[in-house]
């Protein structure tokens, strides 16, 4: 089915919920970046997603690359749309203009990464990659390695990669056994495997830049002792051309359940392979030993854009699920409102699982615009304080954008695959390889435990919930205005809104009261918290939607997107705010029965 940008919708919470013309109003580097520039920019991409990368998507799958001998082949028509994508400038377009980039805010670039990962998973993955390990460079680099490898980066001539996870160490960073020994010239040597890394090796570009945990001989034990490393797969000359080939090799890639033509590699650093002699050549990022606080940079922006994934991958089967409902005839419809069979779509449990699937994939994005313009304002704003307040609040989403939507993302797959019905288990619908693709974003860069644990911790019990009782009290401003309307949808959302607000304030006392003294029953709840929290902020957004759809539908104003509008919102507040009550009881009263099984019993 053919694939349509949802440019609309991005626009309406770019402009409604993220406020992007005040932002470029109150922030100087984004004068010129208003509501106009972010349509031009989104339809454009919308046309080169549409018509470039998305017809990529299914033959990806089918025929994804290969491996020989060390050499990856990207899959049939990659490379040239890689070469296009990198010509257009897609990849610096939320980058700086000092290196080469556009400087555009991430409210816009985050709606431009959604497109491409709706348009073709797999290939999204290499510039999404590229982008963290562009953010890290900038953040900790030193002026020299910024030099020699951002603006090759931003141009889309190389590429980069993140290498944490080794055989033994998975998400326990502590266990990582990579070497890195330094050299009289202040590089280092770096030798050991490393697993599951995205766009290794490919013939995509000319060289690729891996950004490397690794240890030094005399690094204490622990994630203290990580440090953070440069190794290209060619080395730099002096005068930014190629030279040698660098000691690191790709012995495999793996064969997955999906995004089957993104090539997972097993890099091998120190096998004396390469033309530089035994040991891959590395440079320092930054001191020795805050290696983990570096990748983090680059995970945290990669977390984003994992849950921006997740929304991209729904929207896709959101849409195809709809055209086959509309197309699918089968059976009368039970009120009897046409004599003989009709489309599927008539059908009040087919609605069901279409109203859920855009239910979701709308309250995702609206949260993800929302803490696009949050790390915006984070990291550009002038007022210290309101950058202050925008970054707890972006560190607060973080974990449930990554969390929420990737999960959700499963879900609304799933539910594709059942609209076909038994079409949907055949791949050649198409259908199947979205839930296939969508399953690994749950579990990649942190797994959905993992979020829920750095919102218990970091981002709940830090601060005593602080943070979350702000967010609380602003949903309560807006369960105000809401109750004041004239609409039946907004008083019904008012009353819905406060409850699972109530619910959620409830679950907060409990994380704050017992973390210490009963950590076992509040971690036991971890991911049920994660998702309820995740639920009603992405139902704040939507009750903000529902008031900025009813004005506008009064002005007269796109009758036909408002009116769906408002219909998904009042979807959200029955069927998903619904779920908020079960989530906290299970928080609140099922801890126990988590642990209370005996391990030889399982």
């Amino acid at each position: 089915m053919t694939f349509r940008a949802p440019v609309k919708d991005q626009l309406f919470c770019i402009q409604e919920l993220a406020g992007l013309e005040q932002i470029a109003a109150q922030i100087p580097a984004f004068a010129d970046a208003g509501v106009d520039t972010a349509q031009a920019v989104l339809e454009e991409s919308a046309k080169f997603n549409e018509g470039v990368v998305a017809p990529l998507n299914w033959s990806g799958d089918q025929d994804h690359g290969s491996w020989d001998n060390g050499v990856v082949r990207a899959s049939k028509g990659f490379k040239e749309a890689y070469a296009a994508f990198a010509e257009a400038g897609w990849q610096g377009l939320q980058q700086p203009t000092e290196y080469g980039g556009q400087g555009l805010p991430k409210t816009i670039g985050a709606a431009c990464i959604e497109q491409l990962t709706a348009a073709n998973l797999s290939f999204s993955l290499c510039s999404i990659l590229t982008g963290g390990a562009i953010e890290a460079l900038i953040t900790a680099g030193s002026d020299e390695l910024k030099t020699r490898y951002i603006p090759n980066m931003i141009s889309g001539q190389w590429t980069g990669t993140m290498n944490l996870t080794e055989p033994q160490a998975g998400s326990d960073l502590a266990l990582v056994r990579t070497k890195a020994v330094k050299q009289d010239d202040n590089t280092y040597r770096i030798s050991g495997q490393k697993i599951f890394i995205t766009y290794g090796e490919h013939d995509m570009v000319e060289n690729i830049v891996h950004l490397v945990l690794a240890r030094t001989p005399d690094a204490p034990e622990g994630v203290k002792g990580i440090s953070l490393f440069v190794v290209p797969k060619f080395m730099v000359n002096a005068d930014g051309s190629l030279g040698k080939r660098n000691d690191v090799y790709c012995a495999s890639i793996e064969e997955k359940l999906g995004i089957k033509a993104s090539p997972t590699a097993v890099l091998v650093y120190g096998d004396d392979l390469g033309e530089v002699g035994a040991g891959a050549i590395g440079y320092l990022v930054g001191e020795e030993n805050r290696g983990l606080e570096y990748m983090f940079i680059m995970m945290n922006a990669a977390r984003f854009d994992v849950g921006v994934q997740g929304i991209g991958v729904s929207e896709r089967a959101y849409q195809q699920a709809v055209g086959y409902a509309k197309d699918r005839v089968q059976s009368r419809p039970v009120d009897g409102s046409q004599p003989g069979s009709a489309a599927i779509i008539h059908h009040p449990d087919v609605k069901r699982m279409l109203m859920t699937m855009r239910a979701l994939t709308e309250g995702a994005r609206a949260m993800s615009i929302v803490g696009a313009a949050a790390y915006d304002q984070a990291h550009q704003h002038p007022d210290a304080e309101v950058a202050k307040q925008a970054a707890a609040f972006y560190d607060f989403l973080v974990p449930l954008i990554k969390g929420f939507s990737t999960e959700n993302s499963v879900e609304v797959t799933s539910l594709g695959v059942q609209v076909h019905g038994g079409m949907g288990f055949i791949e050649e619908t198409g259908a199947a390889q979205h839930y296939r693709d969508s399953r690994i974003l749950p579990i990649y860069e942190g797994t959905t435990a993992i979020q829920a644990n750095d919102l218990v911790g970091r981002k709940t019990a830090r601060d005593k919930g602080a943070v979350a009782k702000a967010i609380a009290a602003q949903i309560a401003d807006l369960e105000g205005q809401l109750a004041g309307r004239a609409s039946d949808a907004g008083k019904k959302l008012a009353t819905q809104l406060k409850a699972a607000r109530e619910s959620f304030l409830q679950v907060v006392d409990f994380v704050v009261a017992n973390v210490k003294t009963d950590p076992n029953a509040v971690f036991a709840g971890s991911v049920p918290y994660l998702m309820l929290t995740a639920n009603l902020v992405a139902g704040w957004q939507m009750a903000r939607a529902l008031i900025a759809a009813e004005d506008r539908l009064a002005a007269g104003d796109d009758a036909a997107f408002m009116q769906a509008k408002v219909a998904t919102v009042r979807f959200y507040g029955d069927h998903i705010l619904a779920r908020v009550a079960s989530l906290r009881d299970t928080i609140l009263t099922g801890g126990e029965s988590v642990t209370a099984m005996s391990l030889d019993a399982f």
